[in-house]
């Protein structure tokens, strides 16, 4: 089957950091589903670990969370899909990944592609649909009023991959005042259409440009980027007693500031549930069947922002510069090989 892989970690711009191969076809086992690739969208964490992990010698590491296609075999314990089924998912960390024609996945983190998108926006969707579900109703938990608070949110990164779903989640399913933060007019104009209430410079002092708008001081704050850039002014903004949430990896991480509130801090990974086999592991499945009807309900949209074409070395290195500027809005996705 046709890939794309690496063998040594480099920088984008070196030949040999993505190179288009054959590798053999994968047979599903236990409760796998052999899924014949059909689209594929980019994240940030696909650059991460292209840069920093090698595989061992002589092997080939093919990178890809996200997945959008049809199944076309099933293994011996698997009960929730069948051949012919349609269906998105962003899988698990440490398996070959989707940037091939086909993938094995659990069939616990996958749902049932939403009916009214083809395959390219769909698979614009999991990885960021899961941490953005996961971050704000079961780490944050942002149902739960937080006393003496304003019921809102500031999500920084607002025009991100996470960002884009986030804002749509936290404006659709709950009563929070959502604020985003984007710096640049196309990606202030991208959160408002996702439909953020406010949206706020982060190249700014984030503590008064969030006190400017009058809301007063927020119970929530959800940090998708540059989060060590931030911390002090989310201090300064954020409730007592709020909850701060951060998906991205600073270096260091200082959280005394927020002892003199009591703000709890909350790290979100999507991969734990899948690293570590939990009970509830199946959540990640639920979560995608509930973003399938929300989208087929015309509450959510996709966020794909741009399609680099077929799934190729060339187009996949594309997507990945693009992303290692910090400035993509929304997600690429590449379709078809």
């Amino acid at each position: 089957m046709r890939a794309v892989g690496y063998q040594i970690p480099a920088p984008i711009t070196d030949e040999s950091s993505l190179v288009d191969i054959d590798l053999p076809k994968p047979e599903p086992k236990g409760r796998q589903l052999l899924v014949e690739v059909k689209a594929i969208s980019v994240n940030p964490v696909d650059t991460k670990i292209r840069k920093s992990a090698k595989p061992e010698a002589g092997s080939w590491r093919v990178l890809g969370w996200d997945a959008a296609g049809r199944v076309v075999a099933t293994g011996p314990d698997a009960n929730l899909f069948k051949p012919g089924d349609d269906v998105f998912y962003s899988g698990a960390l440490a398996p070959q990944g989707t940037n091939a024609e086909f993938h094995l996945v659990d069939e616990r983190l996958v749902g049932r592609k939403p009916g009214s998108l083809d395959y390219a926006p769909a698979a614009a969707l999991p990885l960021t649909a899961i941490t953005a579900f996961e971050a704000l109703f079961d780490r944050l938990d942002v149902k739960k009023p937080v006393v003496g608070a304003a019921n809102a949110i500031v999500i920084i990164g607002g025009a991100g991959g996470v960002g884009s779903i986030a804002v749509q989640l936290a404006r659709q399913l709950t009563d929070l005042t959502v604020i985003a933060t984007a710096s640049r007019p196309e990606t202030r104009d991208w959160v408002l259409g996702l439909g953020a209430h406010h949206v706020v410079n982060h190249s700014r002092p984030l503590a008064a440009e969030v006190a400017a708008l009058g809301t007063g001081a927020p119970a929530f704050v959800f940090s998708t980027t540059n989060t060590d850039k931030h911390l002090a002014e989310i201090a300064e903004l954020i409730a007592p007693q709020g909850r701060f949430g951060l998906i991205d990896d600073p270096q260091t991480l200082d959280i005394n500031p927020f002892k003199r509130k009591s703000v709890s801090v909350h790290w979100e990974l999507m991969f734990t549930r899948s690293l570590f086999e939990t009970q509830d592991m199946a959540a990640q499945g639920e979560h995608l069947n509930e973003l399938a009807r929300l989208v087929d309900a015309g509450t959510i949209r996709t966020t794909l922002s741009e399609t680099f074409g077929r799934i190729n070395a060339a187009n996949l290195k594309r997507a990945h510069a693009l992303i290692e500027t910090g400035k993509a809005k929304g997600k690429i996705v590449l379709e078809g090989f």
